[in-house]
């Protein structure tokens, strides 16, 4: 504004009124003012270029992924399984042996000459059980006639003397025939074998032992079957007396 009035010739050379100097002195007042302001301004550093504007802050984030944890993998059920099928077992053929007709042959007799025997033994052993019983009374009564005459005799007379007893007719009431030995009757072995024991005050055998003369086949089996016989008691004097010395022969023979 100043400028303005400087510069216009046609303002300074108007005549001044006198209402107008106030209104000129404001506006200098308002120049003076201006001008101090902008002094001041340019003093405390101020431009007329824009300020730089601060760029915006920007707020940078990352993403941050963290392993998962792990999950367990699934346990497969099992399945079931089928076993297989046994295969069948082979079954080996049979291979019957070849038999010599004539080795055959001699087993079958001899099996039927065994039979034939046992049964051979069981009719002898009867009839000499039946034998046996009927000696063993006879010498029973024999003693009961003894004693009746010796009670009967008066006391001054001697008593007439015992008679000796003979172990020969001291019978078995029962016995068992001896086994032939299977290797005596393969060689076609014979003979007889003696046994020699003591009759107990029960009847039954102890101490057997083998006289001489015995085949060694024949010694076992002879044992084993005088240790089966049973006999009467000998009664002297009404009571069991032991019989010593009693004597049996077994005869092996092939028939």
């Amino acid at each position: 504004m100043t400028a303005m009035t400087m510069h216009n010739p046609t303002l300074a050379m108007a005549p001044r009124q006198p209402s107008g100097v106030w209104r000129n002195s404001l506006a200098a007042s308002l120049a003076v003012a201006l001008h101090v302001g902008v002094g001041a301004a340019l003093m405390l550093g101020w431009s007329t270029e824009k300020p730089p504007v601060d760029a915006p802050r920007v707020m940078h984030t990352q993403l941050v992924m963290l392993p998962a944890a792990p999950v367990p993998a699934p346990v497969p059920e099992p399945l079931a399984v089928t076993p297989p099928a046994p295969e069948p077992a082979a079954v080996p053929a049979v291979v019957k042996p070849t038999v010599d007709p004539q080795v055959q042959a001699r087993k079958l007799e001899k099996a039927a000459l065994a039979r034939k025997r046992v049964e051979e033994k069981k009719v002898e052993q009867q009839q000499q059980r039946q034998a046996t019983e009927q000696r063993n009374r006879e010498l029973e009564q024999q003693r009961l006639n003894q004693e009746r005459l010796a009670a009967a005799t008066p006391r001054a007379t001697a008593p007439a003397s015992v008679p000796a007893f003979d172990s020969r007719q001291y019978q078995p009431l029962s016995k068992e025939a001896p086994d032939y030995p299977e290797r005596a009757l393969d060689k076609q072995i014979e003979g007889d074998c003696s046994v020699e024991y003591t009759v107990n005050t029960q009847g039954r055998v102890e101490h057997p032992k083998v006289l001489e003369g015995c085949h060694p086949l024949f010694i076992r089996p002879s044992l084993a079957a005088a240790a089966t016989f049973r006999y009467q008691p000998r009664i002297v004097e009404g009571k069991a007396v032991a019989v010593p010395a009693v004597r049996n022969t077994f005869h092996y023979r092939i028939k």
